[in-house]
């Protein structure tokens, strides 16, 4: 599904929301403190109504209907079943490699969509609601929007797709972890530490203790997550394809409404 100029602005609105709500503590001056856990209801409250802008654009522009609004609702089921399997041990997450294939084949803007809404929904059927949440859901829709803007969705298939997507994977999931390494590194405790975050620091010494946190912290548990998601990828990921691709042609997500005239 192709993005229309109303679906543009949308992504554009709500991923700029995004960067300031990861980004604002490094720019933050010593005495301004910090409030993820104030801030989070905010940005959770203006990503709702973004992410149904986001849609209704989408069906404004695409012709989007019940069909893909309803296989939203099936796939986002899918992966929030999919995350507990392995969220504690060693970041083995399959959900990944289903949000990389459907990005692929829905596109950037349903890509988006179904990121947030699925870690919404495991975040329900988990009890991991906090303040993380809403930054979950726009990593995620992220990650997943990322699929759905790679090269050749209409031309490349068989192996070569399927590298593609595999180091896209591979790439993503270790962006995934070091953007969500971003909201946890600004309020974890321990300020006197050598890679913790100071507030009003200059920015480059702050991003030199931002990556030897992501190093020491999560890079074995990314590095979980990154490989999962290329082995799923290269020995599932063609099936989950064709099958995707043709419950779209089925949907018939691209085709508008015609009206014709009675003969006579």
């Amino acid at each position: 599904m192709r993005l229309g100029p109303r679906a543009i602005a949308a992504l554009v609105l709500i991923s700029a929301i995004g960067v300031v709500a990861f980004g604002w503590p490094l720019l933050a001056d010593a005495g301004s403190g910090l409030a993820h856990s104030q801030d989070a209801p905010w940005l959770f409250a203006a990503l709702l109504p973004l992410l149904v802008g986001v849609v209704v654009a989408m069906i404004a522009d695409s012709g989007l209907d019940a069909k893909a609004v309803a296989m939203l609702g099936v796939l986002a089921a899918v992966g929030a079943a999919l995350r507990p399997l392995g969220a504690g041990t060693a970041g083995l997450e399959p959900m990944f490699f289903l949000m990389v294939l459907s990005g692929r084949v829905l596109g950037p803007g349903f890509g988006f969509v179904l990121g947030s809404v699925t870690m919404f929904a495991s975040a329900l059927l988990t009890g991991g609601v906090g303040p993380w949440m809403p930054f979950q859901m726009l990593s995620m829709g992220w990650f997943t929007m990322g699929a759905g803007l790679l090269p050749g969705p209409d031309r490349l298939r068989g192996r070569a797709e399927l590298l593609m997507l595999a180091g896209y994977g591979f790439l993503a999931a270790f962006a995934y972890g070091t953007v969500m390494n971003l909201y946890g590194w600004t309020i974890v405790p321990g300020a006197g530490s050598e890679i913790s975050y100071h507030a009003g620091d200059p920015l480059s010494e702050n991003l030199v203790r931002f990556l030897a946190y992501c190093v020491a912290t999560s890079l074995g548990w990314d590095l979980g997550r990154a490989v999962l998601t290329v082995v799923l990828t290269l020995t599932l990921g063609s099936t989950l394809l064709k099958a995707l691709r043709r419950a779209t042609r089925r949907a018939a997500f691209d085709a508008r409404g015609t009206f014709d005239a009675p003969d006579g």
